[in-house]
């Protein structure tokens, strides 16, 4: 039987206009329905929840059409909305906190961790029935996390600078005191354990405040993947859940053989693969989890595919996850093309590439040529070692 999966995304909400991020998701949310479209931290973002799926197909005609209805809502208030981990074009202090009990203890007691939350990602749910399992499991996929982000890399721009990584959202996301590698229990108890005593610290206010880098869910019979940026294109979506899944079901069957993940207890060196994968995306090297070792990112991510390529086959998913990885790794991460359409032109047309792809267009939509133009505020760095 296929396990069954589902995804969660983030958008930004931008004007068309200028290209800058807006605190304007309530208008945009008013004739969409609960709760496939709902609220986030900031007023600047909407999160979408598809339907659960067997197959790859139907998630990716899940997700397309969330999308055309998002952007339709946006477009009919001269905004749009973009799927990546950061937005050109923001200011801080114009961006203000969704009205909630939760989400104002959270802005209180984090501050400018808060007010800076303004990145987006893409989680995705596999089911788990056993949350023993779904503990166990988490360990064993955790060292194959950061080539999934690195597929993912979307956020090279931060208020206006290029910050020389493919994935800003990353270095902001792991400033929170739960976020990160997950570590390994020997079961849900053991889990539940060390969440409760993060809770009874004061650091958090309850479980939904974990945000490892993949973790079972708390309200849901799953596992759930937070470690990637949103992707702009649906595509990219599509092959992360397929490999996601692909890890979960492989994990389990190496669980199956062997009674006990394959950890070390040492995982110092997991979020120096993230934060390389952040650095690089897919234009420079990874650490491979096989050796610990760095590699091109193109050996990395077929070396990800060998090792599951029969959980893939047994999906029937490996012939769309191959040729959508090998496309990803021909074309180059979201920011790679982010950064390149900056330096053609400037922000405002990199901000527009990224509503396009979101939208599903292979490229903008012309653009009037009063319309103003936003630069670059610090010179374009490459992404290196």
């Amino acid at each position: 039987m296929t396990v069954r999966i589902g995804v969660e995304e983030e958008f930004h909400i931008v004007e068309v206009e200028t290209g800058l991020l807006v605190s304007r998701a309530g208008t945009v949310l008013e004739e969409l329905p609960r709760p496939t479209f709902t609220t986030e931290l900031q007023q600047a973002t909407v999160e979408t929840n598809s339907g659960v799926h067997a197959s790859l197909d139907g998630l990716h005609r899940d997700i397309v059409g969330t999308r055309r209805r998002l952007d339709a809502a946006a477009t009919a208030h001269g905004l749009a909305v973009v799927a990546a981990g950061t937005v050109p074009l923001a200011r801080t202090a114009d961006i203000l906190p969704t009205p909630g009990r939760r989400y104002r203890r959270m802005v209180d007691d984090y501050g400018m961790l808060a007010d800076e939350q303004l990145i987006c990602g893409t989680h995705v749910h596999v089911d788990i029935p056993d949350r023993n399992v779904a503990v166990r499991v988490m360990c064993e996929v955790a060292p194959w996390l950061p080539v999934l982000l690195a597929l993912s890399a979307s956020s090279p721009f931060w208020l206006g600078a290029d910050t020389g990584y493919a994935s800003w959202r990353t270095m902001l996301w792991q400033r929170w005191p739960t976020a990160g590698p997950p570590g390994c229990y020997a079961d849900a108890a053991a889990y539940d354990a060390a969440v409760a005593s993060l809770i009874d610290s004061g650091v958090i206010s309850d479980a939904g405040m974990i945000y490892y880098d993949i973790r079972p869910s708390a309200h849901q019979s799953t596992l759930e993947l937070r470690v990637c940026d949103a992707c702009p294109r649906a595509e990219t979506v599509v092959l992360i859940a397929g490999l996601f899944r692909a890890l979960v079901t492989d994990a389990r069957e190496r669980l199956e053989t062997a009674g006990a993940p394959a950890c070390t207890g040492r995982h110092e060196w997991l979020r120096a693969a993230a934060w390389r994968a952040a650095r690089a995306g897919l234009e420079g090297t990874l650490v491979d989890p096989r050796t610990r070792h760095e590699a091109p990112a193109a050996e990395v991510v077929r070396g990800l595919l060998a090792r599951v390529r029969p959980a893939l086959e047994g999906a029937g998913d490996w012939a769309t996850v191959r040729d959508l990885a090998e496309r990803a790794l021909a074309d180059g991460s979201a920011s790679r093309r982010i950064r390149r359409a900056a330096a053609d032109e400037d922000l405002l047309a990199c901000t527009d590439l990224a509503i396009a792809e979101t939208r599903g267009d292979d490229h903008p939509r012309p653009r009037p040529a009063a319309g103003p133009a936003r630069h670059i505020a610090s010179p374009a760095r490459t992404v290196g070692p």
